[in-house]
């Protein structure tokens, strides 16, 4: 049987679900729950990873995650094996935790990535294990409505801002969005293209080309991709007007291959404003 794709580059979305081998639970107590967000905050630190929204049930989890750098295998590697060495040990247990592979679907961020959102955080209702979804702890929902509940490991600005820039408001919007998919019968699977792919036609057909490219080049260092290229530092100049800063950004990512979050950092912005310059243009 083929292996699923796994298309990795900066930049890209996915929504991505593992189950327990034989349909086995996965989390078997709160415990089990509180060891996997801990290593969850660790891979998402260590391989620079965005995570929108995540939600834990009994035998399998959702994550929507943005990979800053093409990191997703390695890092779900490390997530699901160390959970796994940790099930097994505080279990006495041996063998597979999880059944086969992550399966991983690739997203359009502008046009899906609220509507997966939505329905990651309301799986909890859908499964009819609670009725309300700030009564399931284990999502991402209380996290993003509530300050004082807020995870680390979270990034709930850009799911916020695309609701309102007053942070009280934004909440108070995307409760309400929350609560009118309680009722809603489709869903996001229903527009998949390809089995992997989640968004336009033409979404379908960047990613195709993608894949294209990846099967002629060779993996590379960047350093020998782009022997000349200048550094950031050279590449912006001080006191440049934001249209000027815009289209260095882009010259900077997609003649000079610098990554988004290098970018970001250098120009001292967050990683989201970078990604909106880029995703305008493309």
């Amino acid at each position: 049987m083929a292996r699923p794709l796994r298309l990795e580059f900066p930049g890209a979305v996915y929504h991505i679900t593992a189950r327990g081998n034989g349909r086995n639970d996965i989390f078997l107590d709160d415990s089990d729950r509180y060891r996997f967000l801990s290593i969850l905050a660790s891979t998402v630190e260590r391989y620079n990873w965005l995570c929108h929204a995540y939600c834990l049930m009994d035998n399998h989890y959702h994550l929507l995650i943005e990979t800053v750098d093409p990191t997703l295998s390695i890092g779900m590697r490390q997530l699901n094996g160390i959970y796994t060495q940790s099930f097994n040990r505080c279990h006495d247990l041996v063998g597979h935790v999880f059944q086969g592979r992550f399966k991983s679907i690739i997203v359009e961020k502008d046009a899906h990535i609220l509507e997966l959102c939505r329905y990651i955080v309301l799986n909890p209702i859908r499964a009819r294990m609670v009725k309300k979804p700030s009564q399931w702890k284990w999502t991402s929902y209380n996290s993003t409505v509530q300050e004082n509940t807020k995870t680390g490991f979270l990034t709930v600005d850009w799911l916020l801002g695309q609701f309102s820039s007053n942070t009280e408001t934004a909440r108070k919007l995307y409760i309400s969005f929350i609560m009118d998919g309680i009722k809603q019968k489709t869903r996001p699977w229903d527009k998949l293209q390809g089995q992997v792919f989640l968004g336009s036609k033409g979404f379908v057909r960047k990613m195709q080309e993608i894949i294209d490219r990846k099967e002629m080049v060779k993996e590379i260092p960047k350093e020998q991709r782009f022997p000349s290229r200048p550094a950031l530092i050279d590449l912006f100049d001080v006191g440049m007007t934001k249209k000027q800063r815009n289209q260095k950004i882009l010259e900077g990512h997609l003649r000079y291959g610098y990554s988004l979050k290098e970018i970001g950092d250098h120009l001292e912005i967050h990683y989201s404003t970078v990604s909106r310059v880029v995703n305008k243009k493309k």
